[in-house]
């Protein structure tokens, strides 16, 4: 319960409500049993915040941008609509918020980009994998597109 500004009693009861910030937040008008005076409050979704553990141990928050920019990146000059960025960056984002986890490595990350890149769009999964992966050679290349031949193979002979 909320205790009133004016007079702190606690009784108190909401005259009207409205989403605020896109959705994101609820105002409600309150007035105070007591004293009668009005009052507002907000009521948000109390977000786990995500910290990204690099690959040389520093650690930073989560970054949306950051990962949106490397998708996108992926799939230059790629016919891939933006809208199917957008849902992938969101895919991976409500994922890592629904798992309650507090820190996630960018191994785990690349891998959920890459997971949904490969459906999408093979040059881009490609691309991505390379800087992800940082082949160092182009027999570390190859290996990988072969390994995407095989499974294209596999899934067209599955489907015959």
């Amino acid at each position: 319960m909320l205790n009133c500004p004016f007079c702190g009693k606690f009784d108190s009861k909401v005259i009207d409500s409205r989403p605020t910030d896109e959705g994101q937040a609820i105002r409600r008008r309150r007035e105070c049993n007591e004293c009668q005076k009005r009052f507002t409050t907000y009521e948000k979704v109390e977000e786990i915040p995500l910290i990204v553990i690099k690959k040389s141990g520093n650690r930073e928050p989560f970054n949306r941008n950051k990962l949106m920019k490397g998708v996108i990146r992926a799939c230059e000059k790629r016919p891939v609509p933006l809208k199917s960025i957008e849902y992938i960056v969101e895919e991976i984002e409500k994922q890592l918020q629904n798992d309650m986890i507090k820190e996630v490595h960018t191994d785990k990350i690349g891998n959920m980009v890459m997971d949904r890149l490969k459906d999408l769009d093979e040059v881009a999964y490609v691309r991505f994998a390379s800087v992800y992966r940082e082949f160092k050679d182009l027999n570390t290349f190859m290996e990988e597109l072969t390994k995407i031949l095989k499974e294209k193979k596999t899934d067209l002979d599955n489907s015959s």
